[in-house]
């Protein structure tokens, strides 16, 4: 119920791997040129389509969203409601990740926003991290909360908000603490890896995304979290591909690529925490269930099964490294 597919080549490089594991997917609008309208959505979900289409037997439903601005209109929230493929608006702060440059400077200017959006019943997705220069980069997201989101809750109860990709103890605390209307998604990686995964030994950049790994004590209380058996909590990848050489540069790009073996991956994560029968709602009903959507009929089998992760992917005539680039899985989907 996250995930970043990109456009054009690259999007047509990653998207079977998606459509492997998951029938259907919050797609980000985080792109070059952001999805800033229900016509620009309109647009990439029929370029994702056509992606489907020249790949014969791909069956994958985008769920759209539009990017939030500080000029974003009312009338827009409207629109997005009646074109029946938008499932949310993402706020990002402005400059706190990938594509979020146009992202919103001061969220008090888009409350009118909000209220349409509460009134229309359409989430808000949240990138939950401050966009303050002066905050340690590890500390993102406790500040976001306490400055930010709380005021957002407080001001708009009955907003459905997604706290995205969380990363701490305090996300987790403040999730559970709150109103049903608010919900998280977690990623596998944030489960997998602390920050000694990206520092440790030297600097890692494919370990490098946007919120940073945390400390071990944040990544147990994610565990804790995800397999609690919480309807609050549920799957969200954040998948996001970047070339290798743009994560390999002075400047790395934010991002780790994990669709090529997300279900897989959060089967692994479910098992060693001896809670394999708390991964379907997890994966399956509880993301659905928060947007309003119909549970899936058809399923996917997994098995007990090692195979080697490549070490590359083919990349729009570049490559990509994913997440476990070159070792062994032990869960893998029954073709």
């Amino acid at each position: 119920m996250h995930l970043h597919l990109r456009d054009g080549e690259q999007m047509q490089a990653v998207l079977p791997d998606t459509v492997k594991r998951f029938a259907r997917a919050i797609v980000m609008p985080n792109l070059q040129s952001p999805v800033i309208t229900t016509e620009l959505a309109l647009a990439y979900s029929s370029r994702i389509s056509s992606a489907l289409t020249a790949n014969i037997g791909m069956k994958f439903e985008p769920l759209m969203t539009l990017y939030l601005t500080d000029n974003t209109k009312c009338s827009e929230i409207k629109k997005a409601k009646a074109s029946g493929i938008i499932h949310g608006v993402k706020f990002y702060p402005a400059g706190t990740t990938t594509n979020s440059d146009t992202g919103v400077t001061d969220i008090a200017k888009c409350f009118p926003v909000l209220e349409a959006m509460e009134q229309e019943n359409i989430a808000l997705l949240v990138h939950g991290e401050i966009n303050d220069p002066k905050i340690d980069i590890f500390d993102k997201e406790k500040y976001f909360i306490d400055r930010v989101l709380v005021t957002i809750a407080q001001h708009f109860p009955n907003l459905r908000i997604v706290f995205e990709h969380i990363t701490t103890k305090e996300a987790v605390d403040f999730v559970k603490e709150s109103s049903e209307n608010i919900g998280a998604t977690i990623t596998a990686h944030h489960l997998l890896l602390n920050r000694n995964a990206m520092l440790q030994g030297g600097i890692h950049p494919h370990y490098y995304c946007l919120p940073v790994l945390k400390r071990e004590i944040h990544r147990l209380a994610l565990i804790e979290a995800a397999v609690s058996g919480d309807q609050k909590f549920f799957l969200g990848t954040d998948s996001a591909p970047h070339s290798k050489s743009t994560k390999e540069s002075d400047c790395g790009c934010a991002g780790i690529y994990s669709s090529h073996a997300a279900i897989e991956l959060y089967a692994e994560i479910f098992e060693q925490a001896d809670a394999l029968e708390k991964l379907e709602g997890f994966a399956s009903f509880f993301g659905a269930d928060f947007y309003g959507l119909p549970r899936n009929r058809e399923s996917i089998t997994l098995t007990k099964e090692s195979w080697n992760v490549p070490m590359e992917f083919e990349f729009a005539g570049e490559t990509l490294v994913p997440l476990r680039a070159g070792r062994s899985m032990i869960w893998k989907i029954l073709d």
